[in-house]
This record gives structure tokens, sequence and C-alpha cells, in this order.
């Protein structure tokens, strides 16, 4: 095993509780600020940056409703992750569920060691992906759905889908043992939540005059400000998740700049060449369609990976919200599965071919060739999709036998912010 993961350029034993017992005794300090200062970068993608994002996305009558549904889901999870969460996704368990030896963080020592840093630290962060994953969906299910039903909902999904999944790719579960590739949460995070919301979008149901009257983003600069937020965050997603201040968090760091760079390109050029005109809302979507298109792939591709992976994803993000988007005859009004589940899909299969060692990756592991490992992915794509699919649909329908998914009409043609919340975010 420890043979397998030199060569996939995990230096770290982070990931891997059952391991985490050959961990010097005191942590290395540089790690270990590198580490903390990645997680403060993540969680500063969900407050201000998806909140943002998302906010100016919608439309300016429920603008705070998103901000308060992303603001109080962020909470729930951090609380639900110390009391049972990071124990169940990783500690010690079967293939699939870790158990409850650390629930609420007991038998963890004030000095306890995960690779290279501090096990606090390694809770922390991997709360900070928790947070994110479930703000996402819920752009998918945005200006017509309860804010109780919002958090049953996230009670739920993250229990049986979030924890089980990074507990099977990050925490030496069964998609780990089959062999597959997620850096930073091609599968965990982007697949996962991206299937979630789609699933809430067909059950929710369409906005009342979907279709029939205009639906623009209320607040492009809002929409910038939140772009910009995520990729100065994602830096900390992806390269924190070489668990040590190393030569495969340089590797990730450079792949997110390039990938990025490329998707956005892709997507201005692409939409130029099929609407006539780039839009800022366009690179603003190249820049997400780019950053999790690399997410996956990040720490085992080479620079010339990434940069194809970028520009793939880019087109493959427009693809996704333009032709895929009235495939599905959905209402996704942040475009979550069209960018996170596509790009997310795309950058999880060519990790699989971008990882070899003869296209400038880190190499597989030994006796994989390039067609077993690139099954292996689309098989770890496939399971997430089926499992957060099905998972999610029985937390829509638990919300909605408790309390009702859907706001009455008349609240949400005046709009959720003063229904909801008894708020207006803008002088009338």
């Amino acid at each position: 095993m420890n043979k397998i993961l030199a060569k996939l350029g995990l230096t770290s034993l982070a990931l891997l509780p059952s391991l985490a017992m050959a961990a010097p005794a005191v942590a290395d300090k540089a790690d270990n600020a590198f580490m903390m200062i990645c997680t403060a970068l993540v969680l500063f993608m969900s407050i201000p940056g998806i909140a943002l994002f998302y906010g100016g996305l919608i439309r300016g009558k429920n603008v705070l409703s998103m901000l308060t549904q992303v603001a109080v889901t962020f909470s729930l999870v951090c609380v639900l992750w110390v009391v049972y969460g990071y124990s169940l996704a990783f500690s010690e368990g079967n293939a699939f569920f870790g158990g409850f030896g650390w629930a609420m963080l007991k038998n963890i020592q004030l000095t306890a060691v995960m690779g290279s840093f501090y096990q606090y630290i390694h809770v922390a962060f991997q709360a900070s992906f928790a947070c994110i994953t479930v703000g996402l969906i819920v752009g998918s299910i945005a200006e017509r759905i309860r804010f109780s039903a919002v958090l049953i909902f996230v009670g739920v999904w993250l229990t049986l889908s979030y924890l089980p999944i990074a507990h099977m790719v990050w925490a030496g579960g069964f998609l780990a043992q089959d062999g597959a590739l997620d850096f930073a949460g091609g599968t965990v995070v982007h697949i996962n939540a991206a299937v979630a919301g789609l699933v809430g979008a067909y059950l929710v149901g369409k906005r009342a005059g979907f279709g029939k009257e205009a639906f623009k983003p209320h607040n492009l600069p809002m929409v910038f400000t939140g772009t910009a937020i995520l990729y100065v965050g994602w830096f900390g997603f992806n390269a924190g998740s070489a668990s040590a201040a190393n030569e495969i968090a340089a590797l990730a760091f450079l792949n997110t700049v390039v990938a990025t760079a490329g998707a956005v390109l892709a997507w201005t050029f692409g939409e130029w060449a099929v609407r006539g005109k780039p839009s800022l809302l366009g690179a603003c979507s190249g820049f997400i369609a780019g950053l999790v298109a690399i997410t996956p792939a990040c720490g085992y591709v080479g620079v010339g990976g990434a940069l194809i992976i970028g520009l793939v994803g880019g087109l493959a993000g427009l693809w996704g919200v333009t032709t895929l988007k009235k495939w599905l005859r959905v209402d996704d009004p942040c475009d979550v599965f069209g960018v996170h589940g596509v790009c997310g899909i795309v950058g999880c299969i060519l990790t699989g071919v971008f990882a070899s060692s003869s296209l400038g990756g880190v190499g597989y592991a030994q006796g994989v060739t390039m067609g077993h490992q690139v099954w292996v992915q689309l098989f770890s794509v496939g399971l997430t999709i089926v499992w957060s699919g099905v998972v999610a649909f029985i937390g829509f329908k638990l919300a909605d036998m408790i309390v009702g998914l859907r706001v009455p009409e008349e609240h949400e043609r005046e709009g959720l912010d003063v229904n909801s919340h008894g708020e207006n975010a803008y002088n009338q």
C-alpha cells in the first residue's frame, strides 16, 4: 500500500486514518501552518464565495433567502460534522462507513497528528469540504423551496450520501480499495452535489413562470465577486489536498491555474462562436468549469494534461448549461448539474487518462493500465451518481412528508426574502 501511495505522490497518510499510527509524534510546523491556511481558504469559498456567486445568479427578491440557506446549512454541517460526521467519514470501519470512535471528537488527543499535521486541522479541513458540497446543492432548488425543507434534506443527505462516499474515496473504503483516483473531490464533492441538486430540482418542480418569463441574474458584479473568491479559495481546496507543503501541492496549485485559464478561454470563445457575443457570465462560468474539471486530477496529471482537461471542461460546461439542460427539461437556476456534474464527470474520467506517466502524469499504481484506470474512474462516477441520487430522493421525500417542499405560489411570486425571512435586500 505504501508503495502505491508513493507512486501516486501521496506522501502523507492524512487521508488514511487506519495507517496514521505511523505518523510522527510531533507535527511539522510548516505543514501544519499550510493546512490551516488551506482550510481557511476553503471555508472562504462557502462564506462568502458560494453565497455571493449564487446570490447574484438569482432574482433580487430571493437573494437573501439564498444567502441565508448557504450560511445556515454551512453551520448545520459544521455541527453535525463534529457530532458524528468526521467519525463516520474518517475513522476505522467497514468499506462504506467509519465508526463512532471519534464522535464528538472523543479519543482524539490535542497532540494527535494525521500525517504531518495536527488531527484537529484535518477535522476542520474536511469539514470545509462537507460544507461547500452541501452549499453547492442549494443552487439547484433556489427560489421556491421551504427553508425548513432544506435543513431536513441536508441532515439526511450529509449522513447517508456525503459521509459514506467520502469514506469510500478518501479513508481507504470501497472505491479507494478499487483504485479510484479523486485528488480533491470530483466524485465526493462535485458529482455528489450535482446529482443531489438535479434530483431536488425535479422533485421541487419548476419555478412559477419558468419558460414564460425571463429569469436573469439580478447582479452580475456580485456573480463576478463570488467567482473571484471561489477561484482564490480553490487553491486551498486543491493544493491542500496534498496534505503537506510538498511537490504534489505545488503540482496541484499550478495545474489549477492552467486548467482554469484554459476553461475560461474555451467557454468564452465557444459562447462567442455560438451566440455571437462573449459574456461576463460565460467567463465566470468558465472559471467554475475549469476548477471543477481539474479538481479530481490536479495532483495526478502533468501541466499539459491539466491544460487539456481545462479546455475540454470549458466546452463541456458550456454544453451542459445549454444543450443538456434543454434535454433534461429541468429548472436548475444556478446550473449546478450543467457545470459541477458535467465537468466533474469529465475531470474524473480524464484523470484516468492523463495520470499516465507517458502523458506527463505521476503514473498509475503498479500493474495498472490506462484502460483499467479509466474503467475504475467510470465505475466510481457511476456509483456516486446512483448513490447520491437515491439518497437525495429519500431526503427530499422525507422533507416533503414532514414540512412540504415548496412555498405557496403567492409567496414564491412575491419573493422568499420577505415571506420566508421577513427582509428585503434592496429598498423598494
